[in-house]
């Protein structure tokens, strides 16, 4: 797939937004997936022993999901040159309920030099968000 045109790109545009619906089974089986198997995602008994507000959707899953709408947008995962996160909030997912999450994708920075925009996104779970300082590096050549 084509990449995005570098030159019409301008700091401040939105190039992607999603929504992530949660569930306790979506847990589960990223669990299953991943090898993560610590109860804290998964028994509330377990989550509230260790001082936990329920039970928590694991890091690397939220920031995996978080990255999906840039991949999209850039058309090729081999375009993200480098993605970091600082995890703020935990993700509670409620067991009936489960959780909402958004993400929002911005220009932050362009490098017309290398060809390379910042993508700032903004994560959250209701008006939290769980995700600070969470930019991917995309190039663009």
């Amino acid at each position: 797939m084509a990449a995005p045109d570098f030159a019409s790109l301008a700091v401040g545009d939105v190039v992607a937004e999603r929504e992530f619906p949660l569930t306790r089974d979506s847990l589960v089986r990223y669990a299953g997936a991943s090898g993560d198997f610590n109860p804290i995602h998964y028994r509330d008994d377990v989550a509230a022993s260790v001082g936990l507000p329920g039970v928590l959707a694991h890091g690397m899953l939220t920031m995996g999901f978080a990255v999906q709408p840039v991949v999209d947008w850039a058309g090729d995962p081999g375009r993200v040159a480098d993605y970091q996160v600082r995890f703020t909030r935990p993700v509670v997912v409620d067991p009936v309920d489960g959780a909402l999450v958004t993400v929002s994708a911005k220009v932050g920075q362009l490098d017309e030099a290398a060809t390379v925009a910042r993508i700032d996104l903004t994560v959250k779970l209701g008006d939290d968000t769980v995700l600070g300082k969470a930019q991917v590096r995309v190039a663009l050549a």
